[in-house]
C-alpha cells in the first residue's frame, strides 16, 4: 500500500487520538488555571491563558489522599497477583482441551463482564457481609476479580496456546518431572503474556468503582481512591476532584506506556482458535 492510500488511516488515527485525549487535556487546563478561568466562566478556554500551582498544593493539603491510595494499592497489587494465580493453572488447563470446549468456556467466563456489575455486585455483598469481607482489602479484590479473571485467563490461553505444542513432551522425555516442566519451562515462556495480565488486572482494578463503593464504606480514610474521588464530586467540589482525577490518571498512563510494547497480537486473539 502506497503512502499517497494510506492518508486517511493516518487522518483517522489522530482524529481518534484527539478524540480520546482532549478530555484528558481539558482536565490538566483546568488544573493548572485559576478558577476564575474555568468554573466561573460559562465557555471556557481550551488553550491555557495562565499557569497556578494553588489549585494542587491547596487540594493536597486540604485532603488527606494517602489512605485512599495506599488502599488502591494494595487492592490493585493483589486483584493482580490472585488473577495471574489463578489465570496461569486455568490457562494452562485450558490449552490442554479441544479448542471447541475451551472456546466455550472461555465465552462462559466473559459472561460475567456482559452483565452490569450492579447485577452482580448487590447479591454477593450480602455473602460478603456474613463473611466479614466488608470493608475489607482482600473483600473488594475478591469481588474485583469477577471483572478481571476472565481476561486474565483469556490472555494466559493464548499464551500456553502460543507454546510448541511438542516442547512439554520433549521435556518430559528428557526425565523432567510435571512440576519441573511447567516451572522451568513453560512459565519462563509465558512471561510476557503473564506480565501483561497482571498489568491489565492492576489497571482495572485501580479504576474500578462498582464494587469497591458496595463492599468498602464511602469513607475517604477507609475507601479506595475512586470512591473517595467520586465523595468529593458529590459533595460539589469540582476542583479537588479535577486534581484527584489527573493523580488517579498518572499511574494508569505510566502503565499503559509499558505495557504497549508487550501488547502482541498472539497473546489477545489467540485465546479463540478453531
Amino acid at each position: 500500500m502506497s503512502s499517497k492510500t494510506q492518508w486517511p488511516i493516518y487522518v483517522v488515527a489522530v482524529l481518534l487520538v484527539i478524540l480520546f485525549m482532549y478530555p484528558l487535556w481539558i482536565l490538566i487546563v483546568y488544573v493548572i488555571q485559576p478558577a476564575a478561568l474555568t468554573f466561573s466562566k460559562i465557555y471556557p478556554s481550551p488553550i491555557p491563558l495562565s499557569f497556578t500551582l494553588y489549585n494542587i498544593t491547596n487540594s493536597l493539603k486540604e485532603v488527606d489522599l494517602s489512605g485512599p491510595l495506599l488502599r488502591s494499592l494494595e487492592v490493585a497489587f493483589m486483584v493482580g497477583a490472585i488473577a495471574v494465580g489463578l489465570g496461569i493453572p486455568a490457562g494452562y488447563g485450558l490449552s490442554k482441551l479441544t479448542s471447541r470446549i475451551s472456546n466455550k468456556l472461555i465465552l462462559f467466563l466473559f459472561i460475567i463482564n456482559m452483565m452490569p456489575g450492579l447485577v452482580i455486585a448487590i447479591p454477593i455483598s450480602e455473602y460478603f457481609l456474613h463473611a466479614n469481607l466488608d470493608n475489607t482489602v482482600f473483600g473488594v479484590a475478591f469481588a474485583q476479580e469477577l471483572v478481571v479473571l476472565p481476561l486474565s485467563v483469556f490472555i494466559l490461553l493464548s499464551g500456553f496456546r502460543s507454546l510448541p505444542a511438542d516442547l512439554e513432551h520433549q521435556a518430559r522425555v528428557d526425565g523432567a518431572s510435571l512440576r519441573s516442566t511447567f516451572g522451568r519451562v513453560l512459565i519462563p515462556l509465558v512471561r510476557v503474556p503473564i506480565l501483561v495480565a497482571f498489568l491489565l488486572a492492576w489497571m482495572t482494578s485501580w479504576d474500578e468503582f462498582t464494587y469497591a463503593v458496595i463492599i468498602a464504606p464511602i469513607v475517604p480514610t477507609k475507601s479506595t481512591f475512586p470512591v473517595t474521588l467520586y465523595n468529593y464530586v458529590s459533595r460539589n467540589l469540582p476542583i479537588e476532584s479535577a486534581t484527584f482525577a489527573i493523580i488517579a490518571t498518572l499511574p494508569v498512563i505510566v502503565l499503559a506506556i509499558f505495557l504497549q510494547k508487550y501488547l502482541k497480537g498472539q497473546y489477545l486473539s489467540g485465546g479463540l482458535v478453531g
